[in-house]
């Protein structure tokens, strides 16, 4: 049976609401919805997945190790430049993807959140 690792990082919500930044079991890395500021949905998109690469390179892992991303946006319109700063890091990793509207996040002021997939070699 592969070994579960827990990833925190350490925030308060983490254990009240029973959740852990990101979950690592055997060569399998899963990220937790990833939000971040910006002034615009593009400009929070890129800081999304700037602070993803970070907990994943953490983890043993990469952006080019990214095998599929889930994105849920507030404003569905703007696809294109959420779509934008995805194709920045992922044009050539190309991961299976989704990008779903969604009616709220958990702040009004974030209009995109992304889940990541990766392996750990």
């Amino acid at each position: 049976m592969s070994t579960r690792e827990n990833i925190s990082s350490g925030s308060p919500w983490e254990d009240k609401i029973g959740y852990s930044r990101a979950v690592k079991v055997g060569n399998m890395l899963e990220l937790s919805g990833t939000t971040a500021p910006g002034n615009t949905i593009y400009d929070q998109t890129k800081a999304v997945i700037e602070l993803a690469q970070k907990v994943l390179e953490e983890a043993g892992s990469s952006l080019e190790q990214v095998i599929r991303t889930r994105i849920f946006t507030t404003d569905i319109s703007q696809w294109e430049e959420i779509g934008r700063a995805h194709g920045e890091f992922f044009g050539t990793i190309k991961p299976v993807t989704t990008m779903v509207e969604v009616s709220k996040l958990i702040d009004p002021t974030i209009m995109v959140e992304v889940e990541f997939s990766a392996v750990v070699e």
